[in-house]
């Protein structure tokens, strides 16, 4: 039996940090190996914001080209294997772009408006004059999941909502044209471990925020980072009792640690702990666990080629499934044929 096909994708961020890692690549690494996945760095979705600074943006392009290059690193180095994935960028399957105006047409503007997707990233990059291509955004990130007919799409249950459009699209196509082109998306709802920042346990680890572990991290750098995690600020010796439960590194520790979790919640409650020693203990931890990570993200740095042909071998194979979708799309639209197929 042919496997269902999965399909997501990220912005071009450059080096990822753990809260990609732990919050998708470590699920897409395992998904790899049940479904028939397409993963794309999706270019065009970071020209709909303006950008500036470290971030990518219609505004601030200079770094685009070098930040797909390091995602596609960290995601092969992370596990995603080309012999059972498809990772390609975005823009090299021009088809995409084709279904995404062929959907504009019969998208009604009030979903977009509405969609929660759109109201996150206007506020989120506070922006004060959204672009045609921000509004959009929705029916771009349909064409991408439709355009390999994409069954699944991987989210937390916070994200259940993005791919509701998804849905609504499909059907809407499927129903005006009186064939179902497109297949009915489902989520693939998978358990997202909380990824603190480095700064409190209450933040999501981000870029933006500079409370991050990269990827791109030496361990020494690792370690330094670790050092600076915000613990109980109520704990000032080692025996003063502790409070894990609102500390960092003790956060982390439960991913990192988890065999000796139990131990070092007893230990800090106790006041037998020192917050040295435990950020001592993570950090090995941590570094332990992320090594071979990095070993192969040198590897890749020093073979330029290799990455540019897994992108290239991959968006060779996508083009060839979005092709035929875009051409059954065509078809049932009544649109005439192109000599090119």
């Amino acid at each position: 039996m042919p496997r269902k096909r999965v399909t997501s994708g990220m912005r071009p961020t450059g080096s990822l940090h753990l809260g990609n890692l732990l919050g998708a690549l470590n699920n897409w690494v395992r998904l790899q190996d049940e479904y028939e996945c397409y993963y794309f760095i999706v270019d065009w979705h970071a020209l709909t914001t303006p950008g500036g600074g470290d971030v990518v943006g219609y505004e601030n392009t200079g770094a685009l080209k070098d930040r797909v290059r390091e995602m596609a690193i960290d995601w092969v180095a992370a596990g995603l294997d080309p012999g059972k994935c498809k990772i390609f960028v975005q823009s090299h399957v021009p088809e995409v772009a084709e279904l995404h105006l062929l959907f504009s047409m019969i998208t009604p503007l009030g979903w977009l408006e509405r969609n929660p997707t759109y109201k996150e990233m206007v506020l989120g990059y506070k922006i004060e004059n959204p672009s045609y291509g921000l509004l959009g955004y929705p029916t771009l990130q349909s064409a991408d999941i439709l355009a390999y007919k994409g069954e699944y799409v991987p989210v937390g249950k916070d994200q259940e909502a993005h791919v509701n459009l998804t849905r609504d699209l499909a059907q809407r196509f499927n129903s005006l044209y009186g064939k179902a082109v497109f297949p009915i998306t489902e989520t693939l709802l998978t358990e997202v471990p909380k990824v603190p920042g480095l700064d409190s346990v209450d933040r999501k680890m981000s870029k933006s925020a500079g409370n991050y572990i990269a990827l791109s991290f030496t361990e020494d750098e690792t370690t330094r980072k670790v050092r600076s995690m915000f613990t109980d600020p109520v704990k000032i010796r080692k025996n003063d009792k502790g409070h894990p439960d609102g500390c960092v590194v003790f956060a982390f520790h439960g991913i990192y640690n988890r065999s000796e979790e139990e131990v070092v919640r007893s230990e800090c409650e106790k006041g037998e702990r020192g917050c040295v020693d435990c950020k001592i203990e993570l950090a090995k931890e941590m570094n332990d666990a992320l090594r071979p990570i990095r070993q192969r993200r040198e590897e890749l740095e020093k073979a330029p080629g290799r990455v540019e042909e897994i992108l290239r071998e991959g968006a060779s194979k996508a083009r060839e499934v979005a092709r035929a979708t875009l051409n059954e799309a065509r078809e049932v639209m009544n649109l005439p044929p192109r000599e090119d197929g």
